[in-house]
């Protein structure tokens, strides 16, 4: 099992940017894959950006060259650094903790808000 904790959210003007933080319980080395989702008022989770162990990246088409995912395996943390914020950017975002074996276990973080807004 890993417990998440996210935290960086907030309100941020078009154009600006936000650090997000997913702290992890255990190591996070030999975590298959972490992830970023975000999940906006009516509409259903999605992903954002994930990273595997092995550190391949991939990214939703609606935040590439924004976003860049990282984790520091040392700190047990992974990161989300969203640059050129939108207005439809703003949801609850979302850690993500995946771990295969002989089945796919997915854990989550309790979310963090980023509000979007002039």
């Amino acid at each position: 099992q890993v417990q998440l904790v996210e935290s960086g959210g907030g309100l941020v003007q078009p154009g600006g940017s936000l650090r997000l933080s997913c702290a992890a319980s255990r190591s996070i080395a030999s975590i298959n894959q972490m992830g970023w989702y975000r999940q906006a008022p009516g509409k259903e989770r999605e992903l954002v950006a994930t990273i595997t162990s092995g550190s391949r990246l991939n990214y939703a088409d609606f935040v590439k060259g924004r976003f860049t995912i990282s984790r520091d395996n040392a700190r047990n943390t992974v990161y989300l650094q969203m640059n050129s914020l939108k207005p439809e950017d703003t949801a609850v975002y979302y850690c993500n903790a995946r771990i295969v074996t002989f089945r796919i276990q997915d854990y989550w973080g309790q979310g963090t808000q980023v509000t979007v807004s002039s």
